[in-house]
């Protein structure tokens, strides 16, 4: 059927009667714009840190700034330090190197060595 209408069409035989009207594929094109995510600045960094030990049991309820020791004066020991570090990765879809992690003692070092990232997000 779809030949035997082509064919008439291509004969020209009523080609002038009615046009051929073929929707235009760049007409309906969608178009996907992508942008990046807007830069971390130390603000968001430290809200999103004191969110995360707020809700990690060891340190709700206490004061957490940025001067905040993870032993001293959030109580933290050793292995709840390396959770904490884990999940400041998971929180910001980085990787810290252990030797960088050996290093992070303070609220205030987690979020500089975060600042420091281009990955971080």
């Amino acid at each position: 059927m779809l030949r035997l209408s082509c064919s008439r069409l291509l004969k020209g035989s009523r080609a002038s009667a009615f046009p051929l009207r073929v929707p235009s594929l760049v007409a309906q094109a969608q178009w996907r714009q992508y942008s990046a995510a807007p830069a971390l600045t130390k603000d968001i960094i430290q809200e999103r840190i004191v969110e995360l030990f707020e809700s990690y049991d060891k340190t709700a309820g206490k004061e957490i700034l940025p001067s905040s020791s993870f032993t001293r004066d959030l109580g933290l020991d050793s292995l709840d330090t390396v959770e904490v570090v884990m999940e400041i990765e998971n929180e910001f879809s980085i990787i810290i190197p252990d030797h960088e992690a050996d290093e992070i003692k303070t609220v205030q070092q987690a979020i500089d060595f975060i600042a420091s990232q281009d990955d971080a997000c």
